[in-house]
């Protein structure tokens, strides 16, 4: 009897453990029956101190972005147009071209533009300035329509915030006294200061076809920041069959004033 009563209490006790594992599995493996356990009593301001949710973090301010000028509609169309690449991001300054140039007689004063350059004797002739401010031409070539010019006038587009792109603008611009078809092909963009006045001096090749035959003239323009107006523009250009004037762009573009 001793041994069956040791061995009911033994069954017993193997039993209890079991149930005590049990409830120890449920409870690791469970954990919403761990969370319905009952907790001890605890005052008030420590519960809710403790099941407070913790702050969340400042998120950092955001980083102001950097003020950018959207391009105007007049840059947009011009960086699409085909027959003139964009300028070159450095700066040259413009070509000496060989020759001599032709004798001054003088300047001319354009009160509209605000600038003076030289007024040239030889070839070049007064010539009616409508629609531009002042012109110069060269004689006309037999054979050929187009022929050397030299004329200012306030810059004829849309201004821009920045005087390199209302170059750029310009000098696109002068495509339309070129012959039809024209392309350009930068030679030099000098950032320079004319009588202490900001000025853009672009050089370029203009290319053209003329009854079959590839043509080209040299071309430049100086877009002066002149006080109070508009920028003024002066642009020569002038075709290869004329090619003994060339360096007349250089004395144009070295001796512009600010009147």
């Amino acid at each position: 009897m001793r041994l069956v009563y040791r061995t009911a209490a033994v069954v017993t006790v193997v039993a209890a453990l079991g149930v005590v594992a049990a409830g120890v599995v449920l409870t690791r493996n469970d954990p919403g029956e761990a969370a319905a356990a009952p907790a001890p009593k605890a005052d008030p301001v420590t519960v809710a101190a403790t099941t407070a949710a913790p702050p969340s973090p400042t998120p950092p301010l955001p980083s102001p972005s950097p003020s950018v000028s959207p391009l105007s509609t007049a840059m947009t169309d011009a960086l699409d147009d085909p027959r003139v690449p964009e300028l070159p991001d450095g700066q040259e300054k413009l070509r000496a071209f060989a020759g001599r140039s032709a004798k001054i007689r003088g300047s001319v004063k354009d009160e509209r533009s605000g600038v003076a350059f030289p007024r040239f004797a030889g070839d070049w002739d007064l010539a009616s300035a409508s629609p531009f401010a002042s012109r110069q031409l060269l004689p006309k070539v037999k054979g050929s329509a187009y022929r050397g010019l030299l004329v200012s006038c306030p810059v004829p587009i849309e201004v821009q915030d920045d005087l390199k792109d209302t170059a750029f603008l310009a000098a696109r611009w002068t495509l339309n006294h070129h012959p039809a078809g024209a392309t350009i092909k930068w030679t030099s963009a000098d950032l320079t200061e004319i009588d202490d006045r900001p000025a853009w001096v672009l050089g370029y090749d203009v290319s053209y076809t003329i009854k079959g035959d590839k043509r080209k003239s040299a071309a430049a323009i100086a877009l002066v920041d002149v006080p109070g107006a508009k920028p003024a523009l002066v642009f020569i250009s002038i075709p290869d069959s004329q090619k003994k004037s060339y360096r007349d762009i250089n004395t144009v573009m070295g001796k512009i004033k600010v009147l």
